[in-house]
């Protein structure tokens, strides 16, 4: 598949320390989609289209946690080593990154529930920059992903889910199929990085 600068745009989601082996949350094999997130993120560096990156960023006590009646440990807490991208992670100095799970009621899986720098959505960031077909790989595959990719769908995006570039949690085995059926029956085109061109 070859890729369109005035359309196409990539969305690495939460690769972060907290999320990888070692981290308070680590995706079993999170640490995996780097490489493969790595070749994807110089095709579009390549061929000149647009990169996002969300993160996880939130603050020390959030009801996101288990101690405020949450289902998670503590992760990606600002400023924090556990929040900051995988130190292998080769994103461009002009990506874009989407800060999300900032307020403390909100679970904020999504990267469309996140911010730019300016304090923009992640849909009016696309929509200002013509994207209409975004390519969803990172962590994880049945919560963040997969949350982003449905939003993506209902923005009215076609979205990509790069599964070789994704990895699930799995607090109940089974939960990435689930939620890869899910993607499919949404509409978005399951596939693998090296179809790209």
């Amino acid at each position: 598949m070859k890729l369109d600068p005035s359309q196409d745009a990539l969305m690495v989601v939460d690769v972060q320390n907290d999320f990888c082996p070692g981290g308070s949350l680590a995706v079993p094999e999170g640490d995996q989609v780097v490489p493969v997130l790595n070749k994807v993120i110089a095709r579009f560096v390549g061929s000149g289209a647009w990169i996002y990156a969300s993160r996880d960023w939130h603050p020390a006590e959030t009801k996101h946690f288990q101690a405020w009646g949450g289902p998670w440990p503590p992760h990606c807490i600002q400023g924090t080593r556990g929040a900051e991208f995988h130190p292998d992670l080769k994103l461009p100095k002009a990506a874009t990154i989407i800060s999300k799970g900032m307020d403390p009621e909100k679970d904020s899986y999504s990267a469309f529930h996140g911010i730019d720098p300016n304090g923009a959505t992640l849909a009016t960031a696309l929509r200002h920059r013509g994207v209409k077909r975004l390519f969803v790989g990172g962590l994880a595959t049945d919560y963040c992903v997969k949350f982003t990719a449905l939003d993506a769908r209902k923005e009215g995006l076609e979205v990509f889910l790069l599964e070789d570039a994704s990895r699930g949690v799995e607090v109940n085995p089974g939960d990435t199929s689930k939620a890869i059926e899910e993607m499919k029956a949404a509409g978005i085109t399951i596939g693998a990085s090296g179809n790209l061109e």
